[in-house]
């Protein structure tokens, strides 16, 4: 199906299952479930959430010239337009959106990718990977959008249904054969991802985190396998899934024996595509990379263990799509990932700095041991936990990064409407099971100047938490930070002395 010049009231409203009152014929040219972003002919979706009732702002959209709304509640006696009843609002917007923008997905190859951890490297890769193979891509990630090779600014690591649709559509009309998607799990529950045709469908890893919002590992998990089980419309022509986790074992068994065609990946376990013979310094990996389709050596500037899996789950991916072994090889030897992931500071020093987005207890280790892998000298870490967060992944973090650290210095990290110092008490109650040395600074900025002071020759400064973000959210106030910078000034004033 390709898009209409604009869908009819009567088709959204069967899409979406709703009852309408009012003129079938009228024409509805886009879907929003953002009352600010409403122009004429647009279509608004009035959702209730935890903090704002769309509602308030259904007397605005229609003095802007919305052409109805749609809404989980009866027709309001006094209201004056069309209106389309259903269940639920939130798969009502993706159900629209699809309609609207004549279901772009089902013109590309859409991968998704899922997971704690790994999901924006990886994404990045299978597009360099694609790109490399001389087709057009889009790339929708927690760092950038991107279509066609035009970026644009991330605001979700998935984007609300409605956006999700318009920028596939814009994507197959810049000529792109295949899209890449980061599919969080609060998206995925949130129904941002509902009626979209995955060809393949990726999983990384499952690791504590987002306990604040979904409750349980179970539910976390549950959240994550929206992605392979047809509960958004039609089942991925391939599922992507790392058998050296135990979520992912038990992922693949499931869709297995559900007669799902899966390509597992690991290092450890048998599978699939497997990494071999492989080796880490400071200036990359070296592996040998077995597919299905043979074999070949890859040479990456990526880092550590968690870029294996992030490699392996590209050049996964690229198998289900059919790119050949030389281009996965070729885009793999140049890509560096997604900003802010292992990314080095760079500078004339005998010691290294490396910022990362490591925010979870598992995120941190894998890093810390990344760094122990390559590090000649010390590891001196940089970290925090955000406020209004998971407070269970505290303890464990100030922990990870105590045990594998030499020097460990908790600060700050988005405290919001926390207090900092009530965040860093909850942190310590690791840091002190470590039985190791630590540091508590609430300042990030002093944080970060005390442990590049402190770095000598061999050492590797890991400054971790923010990567490619730049900003603190201190209250309900966002600031500029960015830990590159900081890093860069305080390297500049170590050499001034």
């Amino acid at each position: 199906m390709t898009k209409k010049d604009a869908a009819t009231l009567g088709e959204v409203a069967r899409a979406v299952g709703g009852v309408l009152t009012g003129d079938e014929d009228a024409r509805v040219s886009d879907v929003t479930h953002d009352s600010r972003q409403v122009r004429a002919g647009w279509l608004f979706v009035a959702i209730r959430g935890e903090k704002t009732d769309a509602h308030r702002f259904v007397a605005e959209v229609m003095q802007r010239g919305a052409v109805g709304v749609v809404s989980e509640l009866e027709l309001p006696a006094d209201f004056k337009g069309a209106w389309i009843r259903v269940e639920d609002a939130r798969g009502a917007l993706a159900l629209a959106a699809a309609e609207v923008q004549g279901h772009p997905s089902r013109e590309l190859k859409l991968v998704g990718i899922t997971g704690t951890n790994g999901k924006t490297t990886t994404a990045f890769l299978v597009a360099a990977i694609i790109e490399a193979a001389g087709e057009r891509s889009a790339l929708i990630s927690t760092v950038e959008y991107r279509v066609a090779g035009v970026s644009m600014e991330a605001l979700h690591t998935t984007p609300e249904a409605s956006d999700v649709q318009r920028l596939l559509r814009r994507a197959v009309e810049s000529g792109c054969k295949v899209a890449v998607m980061e599919s969080s799990s609060q998206a995925l529950d949130l129904r941002r991802c509902d009626a979209l045709r995955y060809e393949t469908a990726a999983f990384t890893n499952l690791t504590r985190d987002h306990l604040d919002y979904h409750g349980t590992m179970e539910e976390y998990f549950a959240a994550k396998l929206r992605l392979f089980d047809g509960s958004l419309g039609e089942r991925p022509a391939f599922s992507v899934v790392n058998v050296d986790d135990e979520y992912g074992a038990r992922l693949a068994g499931e869709l297995s024996r559900e007669g799902q065609r899966v390509l597992s990946y690991a290092i450890d376990a048998d599978a699939d595509i497997k990494a071999r013979d492989v080796a880490f310094s400071m200036g990359g990996t070296r592996l040998l990379l077995a597919t299905p389709a043979g074999e070949r050596e890859i040479v990456s500037p990526l880092v550590g263990r968690p870029h294996v899996y992030n490699i392996l789950t590209a050049a996964a991916c690229a198998h289900a799509l059919g790119i050949e072994l030389d281009d996965v090889a070729e885009a793999l030897k140049t890509c560096a990932g997604a900003p802010g992931r292992f990314e080095r500071v760079a500078h004339a020093g005998d010691f290294a700095v490396v910022v990362d987005y490591a925010h979870t207890d598992d995120a941190l280790r894998n890093v810390l041991r990344t760094a122990r892998d390559v590090a000649k000298g010390r590891v001196i870490t940089v970290f925090g936990c955000g406020g209004d967060r998971d407070r269970t992944k505290r303890a464990p973090m100030g922990k990870a990064a105590a045990s594998l650290s030499d020097v460990a210095i908790a600060t700050s990290d988005n405290p919001r409407t926390e207090d900092p110092e009530a965040i860093l008490r909850d942190v310590e109650v690791g840091l002190r099971a470590a039985r190791k040395p630590y540091l508590k600074l609430v300042d990030r900025r002093e944080a970060i100047h005390r442990a590049i002071e402190q770095a000598r020759a061999g050492d590797i400064v890991v400054i971790a938490g923010k990567g490619h973000e730049d900003y603190q959210i201190i209250g309900t106030e966002k600031r500029h930070f960015d830990d590159r910078e900081v890093a860069r000034e305080a390297l500049r004033e170590r050499d001034s002395r």
